[in-house]
Formats: structure tokens, sequence, C-alpha cells
């Protein structure tokens, strides 16, 4: 969340940004909370004030009558101390729950828009990929070549589930390798993560974990979640610590499975792999100093870019609007693969995101570092995902193919797979 001291002094920014981002938070009634929040702590503590000076009375010699007098006072005071800190954890419930809905304040720079159409592009890399023949989207594809079978995955899971097959797993595995040694390369440690995290862990990292709007799996009876995205175990691992400056930046990527319910995620951009209920991700994550994540938000997205130009992707970049960002991030960019089968003529879609989310999420996780004057401030977070499997594979399956159906292999691809092409059938 953002500092809930600044409501007032920021309340005609934090203000503009709420609309800007076109979300219904109700600051007046969160302003009108701290208020009536700060007058029940001044009323706790003279409450507590005059306890301690009743109990410091009763230490010195009176006749029974006053001692009498001053038992009955403080009895009256511990049942008013009662009273007003019940009031004061019902106040207090509410307004750190709506102050959480409070977005973080979005860059300057960042275009304002109300969803994605309302994106900036900001960089072109390669020409859309063209054929002498009529492509086959990546489901005709999977179907044909026996790599993909949705109907299997419908009949066992349900909608939006599938069984990959043949040499898509190899490829698959193929493509978490590549982009694995390259994060590596570039110092990150590599996780594997849980398939499951509390929900206060998901609160603080901005993933709404209830409710129709949820995009979350939870786990009945107990108050745990299936992840969506490994961001939200890596995001986590330094809940409530102090961190030493010395040793930041932390540079992790995780690998870990991601498991999205996709309400109302329907259309044909998304069918087959592009949107599905589980699929695995290899995501990066950089805990920094506050004046550093701007650079490493650029270096992330330098990242994602290195693996899908070494895979010979055409891709664009896109400056994401205030109104798409989600509420912990201060700026994001998103990579959009180009994808033959989108359409009649073939799209841009999204294949990674990077955000950077400033202090929004730290200050949730309660993590911080100690300053060169000892002073505890809190760190910056930045994610960035280095490759979707699923999704990369639909702009290889897809940009690869060739006229007589088999599917060509990047070339950075062919040491991890042990092979060159999935021949046509």
């Amino acid at each position: 969340m953002i500092d809930l001291k600044e409501i007032k002094s920021r309340h005609d920014e934090i203000s503009a940004n709420i609309k800007n981002r076109f979300m219904d938070v109700d600051l007046e009634h969160i302003e009108e909370l701290q208020t009536k929040r700060a007058e029940i702590l001044q009323k706790t503590e003279e409450l507590r004030a005059a306890r301690n000076a009743n109990a410091s009375k009763m230490k010195g010699k009176m006749d029974n009558e006053t001692r009498q007098g001053l038992i009955a006072q403080g009895k009256e005071l511990k049942v008013q101390i009662a009273e007003v800190e019940k009031e004061l954890s019902e106040i207090e419930a509410e307004y750190f729950a709506l102050g959480a809905t409070i977005p973080n304040y979005a860059n300057p720079s960042a275009p304002v828009g109300k969803e994605d159409k309302d994106n900036l592009a900001v960089k072109f890399f390669g020409e859309p990929t063209k054929f002498d023949f009529k492509p086959m989207d990546h489901v005709q594809l999977g179907e044909k070549l026996d790599l993909i079978d949705f109907d299997k995955g419908a009949k066992v899971s349900g909608a939006k589930s599938y069984y990959l097959k043949n040499k898509a797993v190899i490829l698959q595995m193929a493509i978490e390798r590549y982009a694995m040694d390259i994060v590596i390369k570039h110092g990150f440690t590599p996780f594997i993560t849980p398939d499951v995290a509390k929900e206060e862990i998901l609160k603080g990292i901005g993933f709404n974990p209830r409710g129709a709007e949820s995009n979350i799996y939870t786990i009945e009876g107990t108050d745990t979640c299936l992840v969506g995205t490994a961001e939200i175990t890596l995001g986590g691992y330094y809940q409530g610590e102090i961190l030493d400056k010395k040793d930041l930046p932390i540079k992790m990527t995780g690998l870990s499975h991601c498991f999205r319910r996709e309400a109302g995620g329907a259309g044909q951009y998304s069918k087959g792999l592009y949107r599905v209920h589980q699929f695995s991700k290899l995501e990066m994550f950089i805990i920094c100093l506050p004046e550093q994540s701007d650079d490493f938000h650029a270096k992330l997205l330098a990242v994602e870019e290195e693996i899908f130009q070494g895979l010979g992707l055409p891709y664009r970049v896109v400056d994401t609007c205030t109104g798409d960002l989600g509420a912990p991030a201060y700026r994001k960019f998103d990579i959009e693969a180009w994808m033959p089968g989108r359409g009649d003529e073939g799209e841009y879609g999204e294949v990674t995101s990077t955000s950077n989310c400033t202090d929004y999420q730290s200050r949730s996780l309660q993590i911080r570092y100690r300053d060169d004057e000892g002073k505890v401030q809190f760190v910056h977070m930045l994610n960035g995902t280095a490759v979707a499997l699923s999704r990369a594979m639909v702009a290889i399956l897809e940009n690869y193919q060739t006229k007589d159906g088999s599917i060509k292999m990047p070339d950075a691809l062919i040491p991890y797979t042990g092979f060159n092409e999935i021949e046509a059938r």
C-alpha cells in the first residue's frame, strides 16, 4: 500500500491518480476513518495515562476509603479502555483494508488511458512474419502434429486445460532452460518456488485472493491460495525482514506453476494456450534501493528483450496505460510478440510484463533496509516475466510453421531440444 500518512498532504495527487486508473476508491471515507482513528488513539492514550496515574497513586499510603475509591476508579478505567480499544480495532480493520485499495502512484510518463487499447507502443523488433500460404494457428498446429490435446484436457480437468505431448514437451523444457540460462547469466539466483502461498502474502503483493473479481484459486478450509505467479512467492520470501544495505540489490528468478481462474477470459484471442488455468512461468524479481529501481526496471525489460530477440520472434514493447497498470505498479512495460494465428491477418499478443512497484509491496510486507544513518527505510521491488512458457510456445509454433506443416526450431533452442524441427505428420 501507499504511505497512508500522505493521504491528506497529497490528497489531490492521490485523487487524480485514482481517477486516471479508473478505480472505485472512496478516498473521502478513508480520510474520515483516518481522522476518527487519530481521535480514538488520542483518547486511548489519555485513558491509559489516567490508568497509570491511578496505579501510581495506589502505591502510596492512604486510608481505606481513598484506596477503595482508587480501586473503583481503576476498574472503571479498565472498562473504558477495553471499550475504546474494541472501537479502535474495528476502525483500524476498516481503515487499513480500504487504505490497501488505494493504488500506487503512477509514473507521470505513463500514458493515461482506461484499457489495453490505450497502451503506447514504444519499440518494434523485427517485421511481422509473412507466409506464401495460409498459416494455421497454434491450436490447429498442435492438433495436426499431435502436440497439444485440448479435448482430453477439457474432459479430465475442464475448460482451458490441456495436455502437451511428444516434442511439445521437449520444446517447453527447452524454452525453460534457454531462458533460465540467460537470467542466471545476468546475476539472478534461481529458485523453484511453492505453488501455494498464504493469503496475507497475496494481499501484500497486491493480489485480491477472494471475491468475484479475484483471479486466484483459494484452497477451501485454509488461509492459502494457489499462486498465479512466482512474483507472489518471491516477493514474500523476505517478509518482515530488515535487509543489510550491502546485500542490495537482491536478484531472484523463480520457476513455478501458475494457476488463474481467468474469469471472463473469452473471445478468439483467448483460445488455446494463450489464456489457460494452469501454465508454467519463469519470473524475475528484484529488491533494491529506491534510487535504483528505475534503472533496474529498464534492465528487466532488456533481459526480456534479449530472450525474445534470441528466439527470433517479432515483437513490440508497449508502455502500459494507467487504467491497465494494476494497483501495485508505478510503471509497467509489456512485450507483445507477433502471433500469425490471431485474427485473420495476425496480431501482437502479450508474452511478458515488467513492473516497478516502488515501495508499494514492501510497505505491506514490511521488507526494509537500514540506510547509512541507521534509519529503517522501505526497499523498492520489481518483477518481470522472463518467459511464460505457454505463450512463448504459441509464438514459436505460429511463427516457425512451414508450408508442409512442420515447425522449424529457433536456432537458439536447437542445443536444448536436440532436434531442429517438428516434422509434419
